[in-house]
């Protein structure tokens, strides 16, 4: 009996040892092995927040030909037909006049980077005199009738203040390019959280089965106990109070059997959550729980450094400055009165027929010019006033919370590290006192075979094993799991997976 006891302990104790997992049942043994690597190319192509960020990425490109738009030329054409009678003079017979009229309107107008506006137009106008005389007994300018006007036209108006300028006018588009790089850092950090994430889903689903097997261990340790004490009883060895405890013993590693079964799928299913879309039928392979207890030497300066170089957060409030400051330099423009130069010139012509009157159109013939100023001045610019301000406040709070993002940036590494830190020596502590637990257990029972010992003790030293076992588990966990966090923090965790990440313009 002590001798195959021995042994299941010394092949459990070899079993522990090995990297993979057979932590399944028979169906879910036979599954395809599920690397690390394998979850973290799943979650970026199914995981529902990654899918929603790049969406949002997508839609902030939109922003950019939305504020490129209002450079883009306006086409505008316009065709009308009237009619009019005026009233007839009594004294005078023959005195209303009828007359009819068809108008075609052409223009093309844009806004271009200095904040002018640039129209020209085109007209071509008809206008017949159906019945009645005038006074002159004159038709049109010429005495034609039916007349053909030609129109051609060129205007221009130029904000000098208020709106005037490149930098002003193309607040929009660089604040809309800003927004696609705020949407790309947001996408990076988005990605970063998953793949740390899955990390960490990964190794607890790692350590709920290796906890299961501990457990299935303890269950079967527990079970040869029963079976020699029932035989020690019957020679008269045992009394039936020890036959009772390990009864009892039996009946504790069942419900601990139990609580770890549902560890597992409970794990399985938050990794399942992160790496697909309603498969939480697909059974999971068996899963590799990385036993190195050795780690990459860490430094503080160069995880801060890495760490402020890729924080997409801080990298994303730095454009968001960039934005506000853009806000605030328009919103300053806006204080200005509103001063506006305008001037035009065009030619006129009247012809016979549509096509005399479009081609001497161009002779100038016929011309006009005119230069306009418009002056406008808000009252107190108490809107535009109150704007700046808050324009400005909205600088001054986001600054502030860069400064705070760089605090909690250096307060993470620093807390990061200490976790490595912490957790390697965590594991080598953890390791010896699984060996001691381990030998003091085999003692204990040999003490007791020996009739120097009694049944209690040898169960508080099998439970002290069991503990000692699970704790090295959790430990070894832990350290990956502080590992998979520092690389959060630097971003390297990109580099590691090789995660290419396209970047939206």
């Amino acid at each position: 009996m002590m001798s195959s006891l021995r042994l299941a302990i010394s092949t459990f104790a070899l079993a522990a040892s090995l990297p993979v997992l057979h932590a399944q049942t028979a169906p879910a043994a036979e599954a395809m092995p599920l690397t690390l690597e394998m979850c973290v190319t799943r979650a970026l192509e199914q995981n529902f927040d990654v899918s929603i960020q790049r969406i949002s990425t997508s839609s902030a490109s939109n922003d950019v030909e939305l504020a490129k738009a209002s450079y883009d030329p306006t086409f505008s054409a316009t065709t009308a037909r009237s009619y009019s009678k005026t009233a007839p003079d009594p004294t005078i017979a023959g005195s209303a006049i009828k007359s009819e009229a068809q108008a075609t309107d052409l223009a093309v107008s844009q806004k271009i980077v200095t904040g002018a506006t640039v129209t020209a137009r085109g007209a071509l106008d008809r206008n017949n005199r159906i019945s009645g005389t005038t006074s002159s007994g004159l038709t049109g300018v010429n005495g034609l009738n039916p007349s053909y006007l030609g129109d051609v036209s060129l205007r221009i108006s130029q904000p000098l203040l208020k709106g005037a300028g490149p930098g002003v006018n193309r607040a929009a588009i660089r604040r809309a390019r800003l927004g696609v790089e705020r949407a790309n850092f947001d996408l990076k950090g988005t990605v970063l959280s998953v793949i740390r994430s899955v990390e960490a889903a990964y190794y607890n689903v790692a350590f709920a089965r290796e906890q299961r097997e501990v457990r299935r261990f303890s269950l079967a340790v527990a079970q040869k106990l029963l079976e020699e004490n029932k035989v020690r009883r019957s020679t008269g060895v045992t009394t039936d109070l020890e036959v009772l405890q390990s009864e009892v013993g039996v009946a504790t590693a069942q419900r601990n059997l139990v609580l770890s079964e549902q560890t597992v799928h409970d794990n399985e299913d938050a990794l399942l959550q992160l790496i697909g879309r309603f498969e939480f039928d697909q059974q999971l392979g068996p899963i590799k729980l990385i036993t190195d207890t050795t780690a990459p030497e860490v430094s503080f300066d160069k995880s801060y450094k890495l760490a402020r170089d890729n924080t997409p957060e801080f990298l994303s409030s730095q454009r968001y400055i960039e934005q506000l400051k853009l806000d605030l330099k328009v919103n300053k423009n806006q204080k200005l009165p509103g001063v506006d130069l305008g001037g035009g010139v065009g030619y006129t012509s009247e012809e016979r027929s549509y096509r005399d009157a479009s081609r001497e159109v161009w002779a100038g013939k016929g011309y006009n010019w005119q230069v306009d100023l418009t002056v406008s001045v808000p009252w107190k610019f108490r809107a535009a006033n109150a704007s700046y301000r808050q324009a400005q406040l909205a600088l001054n709070r986001e600054q502030t919370r860069l400064q705070q993002l760089d605090q909690n940036i250096l307060v993470d590494v620093r807390t990061a590290i200490r976790s490595v830190e912490t957790n390697l020596e965590t594991v080598r502590l953890s390791q010896l006192s699984t060996e001691l637990s381990l030998k003091q257990f085999e003692q204990e029972k040999a003490r007791y075979e020996a009739g120097l010992s009694t049944f209690r003790f040898v169960q508080q030293s099998q439970a002290t094993y069991d503990d000692a076992r699970v704790s090295e588990l959790q430990a070894r966990v832990n350290l990956r799991i502080a590992l998979a966090e520092l690389s959060r923090l630097e971003g390297s965790s990109l580099q590691h997976y090789n995660v290419v990440l396209a970047q939206t313009k």
